[in-house]
This record gives structure tokens, C-alpha cells and sequence, in this order.
């Protein structure tokens, strides 16, 4: 029951005027549902007529008309122990109360196969949060058997499952973090986490039900829901209602859910359950939720969440109530099991589907089996489900309704990486083409539903605060007298200087450049090779990324890409840059085997490939860490990566900009991971979008720090270069849907390059311009402002060009040195790393004037439709 916190009930008036809004459809606050949460009697059956009013409108919009849903399941409990100590808990246990840490193989395939041939399609896999950070035993039995920890059990278990028995995998393994989402996905139909409540009183309060329990701290779990989202999982969360939290705080949790669910996307039911008091726990005592409360919360729940959200009531805690739950809008009743018990709440029976069936239909209901992954993600597709999961999924739905085939029978068949990741497809010619021909539409087919909800993405957009009067003049002092130790209030005045102020600070950091790298312009002879722009990541910044299906997209074979390596080697290139787009049928060994096949073709050249999002994907298909996945990257050729997918390097930025990109914390991990094994990486930003000038002093010192770190650590510097990329806004959705600003200012970009120059140096000595990005007259602006490098030929930009840059996709020696020459500072091919080429590649540059032969065309304005 809600706590005494609630004990005055709201007035009668307040009462009637929440219930005319809910009849009315009127968005709801927290303090109406926080009312509506207490109606009782005649004022809850008046709310759930308004929230069944709801349900049925979103079933006619979903196809199926007054269709209720449940999974056959069982429940395979692969591990009782916990590092949790929930007060109510009785599923978790101690060691000394199980034969065993785990199931073993054999008992979780035995629990399948029995499923399997009764028709169960799910398998839902209940288990403590990570055991063996509490339990030496649990620790232990992974030891020996082989696993790095619990998750890597789990997924293991799953394959196995999949393989043997057909059954679908739902994993409910408590806590996971955005890397976890990347390497259990593939091997799951759908997963899931109860939220339970925001009450963070409840966590940190000592006597209160998740005391003690580091999982249960509501920041986390709804950092869960999030990353969930951002992983284009297909997610089952919910409210446990009864263990103390009030009326309020039950309504914030229901609001913080519909929040993830607008942002992402990703939600695709929510579980209203009611406590039961459990003896020999904490709570025994603790009264049990009454009915009416749950259907209370239920129609409070539809309402809040909208027509759209399945929302369910586990049918073995509700007694008898079928119609009052039914009429409070709930239009799923979960898993239930026709074999194993609920081992959550063992002391209440599953009932048997036939009798679930016969009370749901005499209530006006159709009853329709559905898999653990909801029709409107099973037709939706990719993103949500994994290409891997496909051949699994295909035999048990009904490819029509996107639900169940009742009568169907799941057999196991080889859960295998996909093979259909290397064959030429699409429009591989675009980086012939985009400079003439452009792009066939401005936006990709999915415009509408890849990056969650525009509105509710809005609202996560921080404004600069108003500037106050800052001193540029003492700043100015600063930066001269210690450049790399300029606070951040005199970097933040620095980057607002303009007119008089701009050029002596520019003058400042191009004095710095001076000293540090002398007056030559830098540059490379590089190949960029995109091998795929098919990528469901979803960030709201890119306008390269297509679906497969887009008319622009496009997959190159290995062949297609060493044959390019060919090229590029005979125009006097030394570096390819690799990297490609997130695409969900690209096999483990996919990045390996690109790797290679440059180096067969070349061995000499230097292979510069894959992002840290690339890397943290290939790191989850093969179920390597990503030191482990590095170092075999690095034994197939690859030599160094680039520091892209760093955008703005503060999360708060990055999930606006974002979907589902790597956070913060990852992006550090795999740089420094690459540093310690002796893999060097650029670092870059992106900017000008929803970021503010704070956003890029933070950046610009996270950058310094890490490469200060890394120094002490390795002995060595692992950052060669700082590329700045200023945000091409013309087709990138972000801009489309009316949240981004539209680029930089010419004045913004002198002053963050020539902050670089300052907060930069001594850690990173070289600041590299994108003439891609400027054009000729920024790249000159900037390079009188402390940079020193211009970047590489590309021979094939298309990534910029598709957001609608129009710099052209390549640039030859000769375009660079006209660029150039008005600076009177002389113009030196580099390689990679910033040594000097050999003098026979230096002769193939000149000779091909830095750009293969077969990617030569005019530069024409790029043409959209």
C-alpha cells in the first residue's frame, strides 16, 4: 500500500476535476495522476472506463481490435544469487541454499526442450544482479566453467537455447550497461528490467526495501531503460506498487517511463504488479496491496503512458479480479508458464492458459498469443531485432499480424553470424556520383521512427546561459603567459572574442603553432573508404547512415575495397582511412577481414580504421573485451584508429545528438585501452549543433587530461592529432526537425581553433582543419589561428557531402597548395603519424597529383531531389 505520506485523501472537487480531464483526454500532470491514483469505488470505475476508452483506441490503431496478448513462457531461474538485498525478495538466496551458483547446460536446455515441445515460445531468463561481485562461489563456478562473469553465461545459455531447443530468449538479468546491450541483443529476441519505483528514498533510507541493494538505486535502472533505447532493444519494464513509495513518487515513475519510452522508443510494455508479502523476508509484515489499488494504478498507468504502450497485469497476482483489471486497460497478461512457476512469486500459481483464455473472451476479449518480442517491433524490423535472431523468429509468426502462430512448435536450428554483409549492394558508385549526381532524397526512409520522439527530445536541449562581461584582456594575458593552463572562465571569454580581441587571440595561438611546429601546412595522401553506409545506430546528427532499403545505400564486397587500396596505392597514397556504418548484418569477423584484405593488397600502407563505435561493435559480435579485440584488430593490419564518434564528449550532449552511439565513458575506454597497446588514435569534435562553447572548453581539457594521463602511464603520447569538425547542418536530421542551429559562424571557428592550439598545448601538438567542412577561405582563417594541418586528399568524401557539405569529395596536391599559397607558408606531404614519406611515394603522389585516376569528376554543386 502507498505509505502514510498519503494518508489525506484529496477532496472531492479535486477528484471530479482530474476525472473530467481524463475523460476530456487532457495530458495529465503528476499531481491529477497522483489523485487519480487514489480513486476507489464509483471514482475508479469511472477512471477505467476513461483508461479502457484508451486501451481500445490504441488496439484499433494497432490492428487488432479488442485482442488481448499473453506469452507461453517458462521461466528458466539460471542463478538465486544475488549482490542485492531487497526486503521483500525470496527468489534471491544465499550459497548455502542451492545445490549449485547456477543451472547447469544440461538443466537449462532440459527446462527448454520441455517448453519447446508444449508449444512454449519463450524462454524468460530470471537471475540475480552479478552474483559474483558478492559470492565467492558464484565467482568460482564461473571460474571453472569458463565464463568471465555472469552476462557471459547468460549469453552462452541463450545461443545454446536457441540452437537446441528454437525457444526465443527474454533476459531479464537485472542491471546491464550500454556495452552489455551490444553483446546480448544479438542473441535475444527482447529483454527486460523492472524500474519498481523512483523513490529514492527507498534506496537510501536504512530500514527501507532496497537498503543495501546498489542495483536498486533508481538513477541506475532508469539509465538502464535509456541505454536500452539507445540499443534499439525491444524492452519490458514496469512499477512495483505496495512497497512503501506514496502516491507521488508512484506517479513520477510512471512519468520518468513515459519520458525514456517518447525519447527512445524502446519500451514495449510496462507491468503493473502488486506487492505481495513473502515470509521469511523483511517485509512479511508489510500489508499487501489491495486489488482496487492495482486497478487504480493500472488506468492511471494507460492513461499516462497512451493508447500506444502494452501494458500488463501478471494474472496470478490478481486473485480473481480478471474483469477489474481488464476494465482498467490492461491489454497483455504476460508471460505464463503452462510448466514452470513463477519463481519470483512461487506461492501463487500460474492459471492455465485455457482458463486464462475462457475468463478474458466471456469478457468481450479475443485472446492471441504473442512472442516475447511485440508485433510492432517484430514488423518493424531492424533496428529492433538483430539480423541474427531472424532465421529463429521467422517459423512462430505469423508474418501477417506480427503475433504468435499458436500451433507452432519451436526447433532449435544454429544461431550463426550473418553471411549477407559482404555482397556488392546498392549504390556503390556514390563516391563517384555525390559530387554530381548528389543524394536521391534528403533524409533517410525512416525519418519518422529511427530517433525516438522530436518533441520529448526538445526538451533535453540545453541553452548557453547569458554571458556575463568577461575580461577577454586578462584572458588575453593568460593565454600568453600559460596557454594550457587558461581556466575555464577565461577560455569560455577567449571563444567570445570578436573584432581587435579575435586576431590578438588568434595571433596568440598562431605564434604557438609557430614555435611548436614551425610554418609548414601539413598534409596526407589518404583514401577514405566507406564499406557500408547501412547503419540503425541512429544518431540524429548524421545524414550519411541510410537503411538498407534507402535508395542511397550501399555495401561494398572486400573485392570492391581492395580494389581501391589498389588505386590509391598507385596515386601515392600512405594511409587508408576505414570506417563504416553500424550495418546489422556484418559478420564478428567482418572488421578483421577488411583489415586484412587491405594489407594483402598493400602491406605497406598504413591502415588507419575504425572508430571507437565501430570497435565497441565488433568487440560485442565476437564476445571479446576490448583490449582482447584490439589486439587481434591490430594483428590483422590495422594501425592506428581514428578518434571519431566523439562528437561532444559530455553525455548530457551526446543523448540529444545521439541515439544510440557509445557513451562518453566508452569512447575513453577503447582510446585509452588502444593507447596502452600501443595503437595510436586521433581525437576530434563536433560542433555547432546543440552544444554550447562550456561543451568544447570541457571537451578540449577532457582531451588534454586523458593525453597527460596516457603520458604517465605508457610513456608515450596516444593522441597524434586534434581534427575539429564544425557541424554540417543542410541535411542532417537534427537540423530537419528543427532542434540544431545551422553550423558555425566563420568567427566561432577561428576562436575554438585557435583555443585548441592553447588548451592543447604540450599534450597534443598537432591541430588539423577540415577543408571539407570550411571551404578554402575558413581553411585559410584558421590556419593563421594556430592550426598546422590541413588533413588528407580523401579521393572519396562522402560523409560531409551527404549532410551536404559542397567542398567537393576530394582535393588534389595542387588544390591544397592553391589553397594554401596566400599564407606564403610552404605546403609538406606527411604520412600518418607525421613522418615524412618515402621518396618513391612522394614521386606517386606528385605524379597522380595526390587522387586516383577513377575518382576524378568535375565538382558541381551537390543535388538533392
Amino acid at each position: 500500500m502507498a505509505s502514510d505520506a498519503d494518508a489525506n485523501a484529496p477532496t472531492t472537487s479535486a477528484m471530479r476535476r482530474a476525472l473530467a480531464r481524463a475523460r476530456d483526454g487532457k495530458t495529465l500532470d503528476i499531481t491529477e495522476a497522483s489523485i487519480l491514483l487514489q480513486a476507489r469505488g464509483d471514482d475508479l470505475k469511472t477512471l477505467s472506463e476513461h483508461a479502457s476508452r484508451v486501451r481500445d483506441a490504441g488496439l484499433v490503431a494497432a490492428g487488432r481490435p479488442g485482442v488481448v496478448t499473453y506469452s507461453r513462457s517458462v521461466f528458466i531461474p539460471l542463478t538465486r544469487l544475488c549482490r542485492d538485498r531487497c526486503g521483500y525478495c525470496t527468489f534471491a538466496t544465499v550459497p548455502g541454499r542451492v545445490e549449485s551458483p547456477f543451472l547447469s547446460p544440461d538443466e537449462v536446455l532440459d527446462i527448454a526442450r520441455k517448453g519447446a515441445e508444449m508449444g512454449v515460445k519463450e524462454a524468460l531468463f530470471t537471475l540475480g544482479d552479478r552474483p559474483e561481485d558478492r559470492w565467492k562461489a558464484a565467482k568460482d563456478w564461473l571460474d571453472a566453467h569458463g565464463y568471465d562473469d555472469t552476462l557471459s553465461y547468460v549469453r552462452a545459455m541463450a545461443i545454446r537455447v536457441l540452437e537446441e531447443t528454437g525457444v526465443l530468449p527474454h533476459l531479464n538479468p537485472g542491471v546491464l550497461s550500454w556495452q552489455d546491450f551490444q553483446r546480448l541483443k544479438p542473441v535475444s529476441a527482447s529483454m527486460g528490467m523492472m524500474l519498481e519505483t523512483t523513490a529514492k528514498r527507498l534506496y537510501t533510507e536504512k530500514g527501507g526495501p532496497h537498503y543495501g541493494s546498489p542495483d536498486k538505486d533508481p538513477d541506475v535502472r532508469l539509465r538502464v531503460l535509456e541505454d536500452a533505447g539507445r540499443s534499439s532493444v525491444p524492452f519490458t519494464t514496469g512499477i512495483l506498487i505496495g512497497i512503501g513509495e506514496n502516491f507521488e513518487e508512484r506517479a513520477d515513475s510512471l512519468f520518468a517511463i513515459r519520458k525514456v519510452a517518447k525519447t527512445y522508443g524502446g519500451i514495449q510494455e510496462v507491468i503493473v504488479q502488486n506487492f505481495r508479502a513473502k515470509p521469511d523476508t523483511k517485509m512479511r509484515a508489510t500489508p499487501d496491496a489491495d486489488l482496487e489499488e492495482l486497478a487504480a494504478t493500472i488506468a492511471v498507468a494507460r492513461l499516462v503512458l497512451g493508447p500506444r504502450m502494452r501494458i500488463q497485469a501478471p494474472p496470478n497476482l490478481i486473485g480473481q479480479q480478471y474483469e477489474l483489471m481488464l476494465n482498467a486497460g490492461i491489454d497483455d497478461w504476460g508471460g505464463v508458464s503452462p510448466l514452470t512457476p513463477d519463481h519470483v512469486n512461487p506461492e501463487r500459481a500460474w492459471p492455465q492458459i485455457d482458463e486464462l483464455k475462457r475468463r478474458t473472451e466471456a469478457l468481450g476479449f479475443t485472446v492471441r498469443e504473442r512472442l516475447p518480442i511485440y508485433p510492432e517491433y517484430v514488423k518493424a524490423g531492424e533496428p529492433w531485432l538483430d539480423p541474427r535472431m531472424n532465421a529463429h523468429l521467422a517459423p512462430l509468426t505469423d508474418a501477417e499480424t506480427g503475433l504468435a502462430i499458436e500451433e507452432a512448435i519451436p526447433v532449435g536450428i544454429p544461431w550463426q553470424e550473418p553471411d549477407g554483409g559482404w555482397k556488392e549492394a546498392g549504390r556503390t558508385d556514390l563516391h563517384v556520383e555525390v559530387d554530381t549526381v548528389g543524394r536521391t532524397e534528403d533524409r533517410r526512409s525512416d525519418f519518422d521512427s529511427v530517433y525516438g520522439d522530436w518533441a520529448e527530445i526538445k526538451g533535453n536541449i540545453k541553452t548557453a546561459p547569458q554571458r556575463f562581461d568577461l575580461d577577454i584582456r586578462d584572458a588575453l594575458r593568460s593565454a600568453e603567459k600559460n596557454p594550457a593552463g587558461l581556466s575555464d572562465d577565461e577560455a569560455l571569454a577567449l571563444l567570445h572574442a570578436d573584432g581587435p580581441e579575435l586576431d590578438a587571440f588568434t595571433k596568440i595561438a598562431d605564434d604557438l603553432r609557430r614555435e611548436v611546429n614551425g610554418d609548414d601546412v601539413t598534409f596526407v595522401v589518404t583514401r577514405n573508404i566507406n564499406f557500408t553506409n547501412v547503419c540503425y545506430t541512429g544518431c540524429r546528427f548524421c545524414a550519411f547512415a541510410q537503411r538498407r532499403t534507402d535508395a542511397d545505400a550501399y555495401t561494398l564486397s572486400l573485392e570492391q575495397v581492395g580494389d581501391r587500396v589498389d588505386e590509391a596505392w598507385a596515386a601515392g597514397a600512405t594511409e587508408i582511412c576505414m570506417q563504416g556504418g553500424i550495418h546489422p548484418d556484418l559478420p564478428g569477423t567482418a572488421y578483421f577481414d577488411l583489415a586484412a584484405e587491405v594489407k594483402r593488397r598493400q602491406p605497406d600502407i598504413h591502415l588507419h580504421s575504425y572508430s571507437p563505435m565501430e570497435v565497441v561493435n565488433g568487440a560485442s559480435r565476437t564476445n571479446l573485451s576490448i583490449e582482447d579485440w584490439l589486439a587481434r584488430a591490430k594483428e590483422a593490419g590495422v594501425d592506428s584508429l581514428p578518434g571519431t564518434a566523439a562528437e561532444i564528449l559530455d553525455d548530457d550532449v551526446r543523448w540529444v545528438l545521439t541515439k544510440g552511439k557509445l557513451p562518453t565513458s566508452e569512447w575513453i575506454n577503447v582510446v585509452t585501452t588502444a593507447h596502452k597497446l600501443g595503437i595510436t588514435t586521433t581525437s576530434t569534435m563536433m560542433y555547432g549543433h546543440v552544444d554550447t562553447p562550456a561543451h568544447w572548453v570541457g571537451h578540449l581539457k577532457l582531451l588534454a587530461k586523458l593525453q597527460r594521463e596516457g603520458l604517465e602511464r605508457n610513456g608515450r603520447r596516444g593522441f597524434s592529432e586534434f581534427v575539429l569538425l564544425p557541424f554540417i547542418h543542410q541535411s542532417s536530421p537534427i537540423y530537419l526537425a528543427g532542434l540544431a542551429r545551422a553550423g558555425t559562424t566563420l568567427r566561432e571557428n577561428r576562436a575554438v581553433h585557435a583555443l585548441a592550439r592553447l588548451l592543447l598545448h604540450g599534450m597534443i601538438d598537432n591541430i588539423q582543419s577540415s577543408w571539407v567542412k570550411l571551404g578554402e577561405e575558413g581553411s585559410r582563417a584558421v590556419l593563421q589561428g594556430g592550426v598546422n594541418d590541413i588533413g588528407g586528399t580523401l579521393m572519396e568524401e562522402t560523409i560531409s557531402r551527404m549532410a551536404g557539405a559542397a567542398n567537393g569529395s576530394y582535393k588534389t596536391i595542387s588544390d591544397m597548395r592553391a589553397m594554401v599559397e596566400p599564407l606564403g607558408r610552404p605546403l609538406r606531404q606527411r604520412t600518418t603519424e607525421y613522418g615524412t614519406p618515402t621518396a618513391e611515394r612522394i614521386a606517386a603522389a606528385q605524379a597522380s597529383d595526390g587522387v586516383a585516376t577513377a575518382v576524378r569528376r568535375p565538382l558541381l554543386p551537390l543535388v538533392t531531389s
